[in-house]
């Protein structure tokens, strides 16, 4: 078959993508290293992953927006470019303020790719499901990849190599993306940005009472995700003594774990509704976490990874109920500052748990993530035994 521009244009949104999951995830790796190093605590280390992922957050509505006005393929760029070049500030941060700026500024910069280069696939592809399935593997794989390259990486010449080794992947990927991909026409050139920011429609659509009851559901299973996503490598070196190459691993599986049966997810919650999957999830997650806590020995910790993996597919349910809910005009924009609120709330899990860690250990920090999994579970359930049809 003969390539297609096409093909090029998902090859390296997809490439794109993955480099920039891979700047947010290289840092949890190496948080016993960085702790070491700048003389700071798991609270202080969270609140700067908190940091990043609420840039993360923020940037998700604007992101669409400054394509409007310039076209993706600035905006993903710059996304790419802006993703190895905090990265590298991060490395060579002599203290914590630094590292606390680099951080944000990561987030900020990887959070400009996903909802652009989404609609960029969705401008070049007819028939954009398959297209945006391939896309979001890049995340999955980012997750397989970067815990075991960085701690390899960092046993070797230290973290802050480690964490320049995505200044150097970035590089040749911002050059590809400039070189191959055509410039875009912007949608809305002419457009004043800030008529896209009027209060009176955003506030009109998140009160929506199923828009709300949703982003609440989400609410508490981003943040469960993003805890995970910041310390989970720290709770298996500190919880159970494993080194930091086995951590590695280990959140290198569970990635794998969840970008596999997030598809199962989708199928249940297309076969037996969104709240019965979403639900499936909940308890799932709940269970891995008690297995981790409790289970002894490397057999249960794989147990409840598999079963956290299952437990984070959650979007699979959750997303598709968003859109549901959202008429076809509003998919783009409107699912976009969904993702900017609920995001921006989650983003306090890194801190949170880093705190929690800190006074009263990971059994009290996992339970707390457990107890909020327990909370999303019950709304759903009472929603579909009452029939409230939020």
């Amino acid at each position: 078959m003969r390539w297609r521009y096409r093909e090029t244009v998902l090859t390296l949104c997809t490439v794109a993508f993955f480099v920039t999951m891979v700047g947010r995830l290289a840092i949890s790796p190496l948080i016993p290293d960085i702790a070491a190093e700048l003389d700071i605590s798991n609270s202080l280390i969270g609140g700067a992953l908190t940091a990043m992922w609420v840039a993360y957050a923020a940037v998700q509505f604007p992101s669409g927006v400054l394509a409007d006005r310039f076209g993706e393929r600035v905006v993903v760029l710059v996304s790419v470019a802006g993703t190895g070049l905090t990265t590298l500030l991060i490395a060579v941060a002599p203290g914590f303020a630094v590292f606390l700026l680099g951080t944000i500024l990561l987030g900020a910069a990887a959070g400009l790719h996903y909802s652009v280069a989404t609609a960029l696939i969705t401008r070049t592809y007819d028939d954009i499901g398959k297209a945006i399935g391939l896309h979001n593997s890049g995340g999955p794989l980012a997750g397989l990849v970067t815990p075991v390259a960085v701690t390899w990486v960092a046993v070797s010449h230290g973290w802050r190599t480690a964490v320049g080794l995505v200044a150097a992947l970035a590089a040749p990927v911002a050059a590809l993306f400039w070189w191959r991909i055509r410039p875009t026409e912007p949608r809305r050139p002419e457009q004043p940005m800030r008529e896209r920011f009027d209060l009176g429609p955003i506030l009109t659509l998140l009160s929506r009472p199923s828009i709300a009851f949703t982003s609440v559901v989400a609410t508490l299973a981003d943040f469960t995700w993003q805890a995970l996503a910041s310390f989970l490598p720290t709770f298996f070196v500190q919880h159970h003594g494993y080194s930091q190459t086995m951590a590695g691993t280990l959140f290198a599986g569970y990635f794998v774990a969840q970008g596999v049966l997030q598809v199962g997810v989708g199928e249940l919650a297309d076969r037996f509704g969104r709240d019965a999957a979403a639900g499936t999830c909940m308890v799932a997650g709940i269970a891995g976490f008690a297995v981790l806590l409790a289970g002894p020995g490397l057999p249960w910790t794989w147990a409840g990874i598999g079963l956290l993996g299952l437990g984070m597919g959650w979007g699979a349910a959750v997303f598709p109920r968003f859109m549901d809910n959202l008429s076809a005009a509003e998919q783009s924009s409107g699912f976009g500052l969904i993702r900017t609120t609920y995001m921006a709330v989650a983003a306090s899990g890194s801190v949170v748990v880093g705190v929690l860690a800190d006074l009263f250990g990971w059994t009290v920090s996992f339970g707390f993530l457990m107890a909020l999994l327990a909370v999303a579970g019950g709304l759903l359930a009472g929603n579909r035994v009452l029939g409230l049809d939020y």
